[in-house]
């Protein structure tokens, strides 16, 4: 099918219900994004979108065949095919007999398009019977929307169809599926909303018509003039004895007037067979394209195939399509040796049936849509008959063609915009997420908008640096390769933890790693976000392998809490650094520190020593540039699990799982979402809806709050 078919599928579920849904769509077919309305794509594509459209929206096939078939109607008027489409036929009946002449006319265009048949029959009871013909199975359900659009539009109608007959008739040359509808057509209301019955409306009709006069006289014009447009019109149409126009039968001559040879010149491509498909005569530029023509009572069927419709070639098939235009075609190995290397040529015309003769006329034209066809079978514009309008569709639809195919470049080209338009926004993202990784979001963004970015001052804040026991001596006996590995294993566990933890990762410089709480968006729990972060990385780095020893690394870990200055340094490689006494004494701390021991300063212990965290008096040691201070080592908070402590359990203990392709590296966050001053209770639990999934909480010693005061509610992302 053309793009066309696939654009419309896709306009109607994003008008009906909305971009998210196609997306969806799309992806559970398995198709691209867009179609370029011009390009021919697989017929599975289509049936793979309405397939999942049925799948997604819970409706049956017919339902989603019959909807896209009413939208199909407003999308070609959308398209500008209105007009053309009205003009088909001023009733229902002849609105169906010409869509095979309206198929016939875009295929002039759309070259490899694949239409259905119609062929319409009139019951006497007033109900049609509507004949569908195509190869593509389990589509029929789109004629009743279609149809149905039509009559409401076109002729302010309703009406009901109804599927009578379904059958595969396989001596039809690639039509697999028929289809008889029987149509029942509602009579329209007036704008009362009235519906008027065929009497009444006959009635009307009569009532309306003034009376006729017999006599035959000449009305002088300023009489004329007088009288109401109505009578004016008809008396000027009146024939002989009082006889109107409407009355109009035709007088054939006795005999024909016109010679064989005029005849067969004048209508150069016409075809005279009878009930045995023998030739009786044929036009004479046919004859000089068809050779064997010029041998009498030769079988039609010899030297053409029926292209369209698709039927047996026989005159009982071809009288059922009477009212269809046909196509035949030349048979390429009954034409003359020299000339099987050029295109085969087919003809379009009327099939006319004279019972007088028992004879069949074709009155046919070259179906030829450009001049290059033309020049392929070395014909001329002259040898068409100059009543022929085939001469003025060969120079517009050459025009046309090409216009089409600027139409398609330009498509084309939108869409290859569009393909680097979303390439640039992914690559734009990916540089905001690498500019948001090494600098805050507010700070970045200021940044991108070429603002200066002043330093700012933090009362309140706490900091951790950490590092390798043992670091210089593995260097020396590792491959550089193995301590990449080492160093990455680790700090992927550890920038994880900063997104559990909500803190903030300021820098790593070899083995140090360095992260910030409070800043740069204050909060008052940073002590305890930095503690519980230190407890994590004491967990995560007995996952981390020596590749020394073949066991656990062993790091070191400091703590200080204090004012710090904050800002951007640096204009090629700008970096949000921290400065004041409060980073060299967290410096210190990790430097004194102990083997896998969390070092606590004085300023850290006031702020957790009332919570939930179990700490361990070191006492007094020599701080180099500080003096003797009275320092701590922080074992753990008794109020979490370790697995809590991790990110890997909600707050009931339930381990989460792993959706990282890293070992041990885990997707799973923590989200602090707000305070209670209700005394703690690990058994309380509290549902709440997000959407269409239903989370449950429970309340539990808070991670970063005081013991059994300040309790804060997690959720565990699922």
């Amino acid at each position: 099918m053309y793009g066309f078919i696939n654009t419309c599928l896709k306009s109607l579920v994003i008008e009906k219900f909305g971009e998210e849904t196609w997306l969806k769509l799309r992806k559970e077919a398995g198709v691209q994004d867009t179609f370029m309305t011009h390009e021919v794509y697989e017929d599975e594509i289509t049936l793979q979108l309405v397939s999942a459209a049925c799948k997604l929206l819970g409706v049956a096939p017919e339902v989603v065949l019959m909807q896209f078939g009413e939208y199909f109607f407003e999308f070609c008027k959308r398209s500008g095919y209105d007009h053309m489409l009205r003009t088909l036929g001023g009733n229902l009946f002849e609105f169906t007999e010409n869509l095979d002449a309206l198929h016939s006319y875009l295929s002039l265009s759309y070259k490899e398009m694949n239409a259905p048949s119609f062929r319409v029959e009139r019951n006497p009871d007033g109900t049609l019977l509507l004949h569908y013909y195509s190869d593509r199975r389990g589509l029929c359900h789109i004629v009743p929307g279609i149809i149905g659009a039509v009559v409401k539009d076109f002729f302010s109608s309703e009406l009901t169809m109804e599927i009578v007959n379904q059958v595969e008739e396989l001596e039809r040359t690639g039509k697999k599926e028929h289809v008889v509808f029987l149509v029942k057509q509602q009579p329209a209301a007036d704008r009362s909303g009235v519906v008027k019955t065929k009497a009444e409306s006959s009635h009307r009709d009569r009532s309306v018509q003034p009376a006729v006069k017999t006599q035959s006289t000449r009305i002088p014009i300023k009489e004329v003039l007088h009288r109401s447009r109505w009578e004016t019109i008809r008396s000027l149409v009146q024939l002989g004895k009082g006889r109107l126009l409407r009355g109009f039968e035709p007088v054939y001559p006795e005999t024909l007037n016109i010679d064989m040879k005029t005849f067969c010149h004048v209508f150069p491509f016409h075809i005279v067979f009878d009930e045995q498909l023998l030739v009786r005569q044929a036009g004479v530029n046919l004859q000089r394209i068809v050779p064997g023509l010029q041998t009498m009572n030769i079988h039609l069927d010899q030297y053409f195939s029926i292209v369209h419709p698709e039927v047996t070639f026989t005159i009982s098939s071809i009288r059922k399509f009477i009212n269809s235009h046909f196509v035949l075609q030349t048979r390429q190995d009954m034409m003359p040796e020299a000339w099987r290397d050029r295109p085969v040529l087919q003809l379009r015309g009327q099939m006319i049936w004279m019972a007088s003769v028992e004879c069949m006329l074709y009155q046919a034209s070259p179906l030829l849509r450009s001049l290059q066809e033309l020049e392929e079978r070395e014909m001329h514009i002259s040898d068409i008959a100059q009543h022929d309008v085939t001469r003025d569709l060969i120079l517009l639809n050459h025009q046309r063609l090409a216009e089409m195919e600027l139409s398609n470049q330009l498509e084309r080209k939108k869409e290859e915009l569009r393909l680097l338009s979303q390439h640039l926004e992914e690559e734009k993202k990916k540089t905001e997420t690498l500019l948001y990784a090494m600098l805050p979001k507010h700070v970045a963004n200021e940044l991108k908008e070429g603002k200066s970015v002043e330093a700012g001052e933090f009362k309140e804040c706490t900091i951790l640096f950490s590092d390798v026991v043992t670091f210089t001596n593995i260097c020396a006996v590792c491959e550089p390769i193995q301590i990449v590995h080492m160093l990455n294993s680790m700090y992927l566990r550890f920038d994880r933890l900063t997104t559990v933890h909500n803190v903030y990762k300021v820098e790593t410089i070899g083995d140090a790693y360095m992260v910030v709480g409070g800043v740069p968006i204050p909060v008052a729990s940073h002590a305890e976000r930095v503690a519980n972060f230190a407890l994590g990385m004491t967990l995560a780095s007995r996952e981390v392998i020596n590749p020394v020893t073949g066991g656990s690394i062993q790091i070191r870990v400091g703590l200080h809490s204090g004012p710090v200055l904050a800002g951007v340094v640096g204009e090629k490689m700008p970096r949000y650094c921290l400065f004041g006494d409060t980073v060299n004494t967290a410096s210190r701390m990790e430097s004194h520190g102990l083997p896998n021991k969390i070092h606590l300063s004085p300023s850290v212990f006031q702020v957790l020593k009332n919570k939930c965290f179990v700490i361990e008096k070191r006492g007094e040691i020599e701080v180099k540039g500080k003096g003797l201070m009275t320092t701590y080592f922080l074992e753990k908070n008794v109020g979490v699990s370790d697995q809590q402590i991790l990110g890997l359990a909600d707050s009931d203990g339930h381990e989460e799982s792993q959706t990282s392709s890293e070992p041990g590296i885990h997707r799973s966050h923590v989200f602090t979402t707000g305070h209670s001053p209700a005394p703690c209770n690990p058994q309380q639990d509290k549902s709440v809806k997000d959407g269409k999934k239903s989370y449950k909480y429970r309340h539990f010693q808070n991670i970063h709050a005081p013991m059994c005061c300040d309790k804060t509610l997690f959720k565990i992302s699922i």
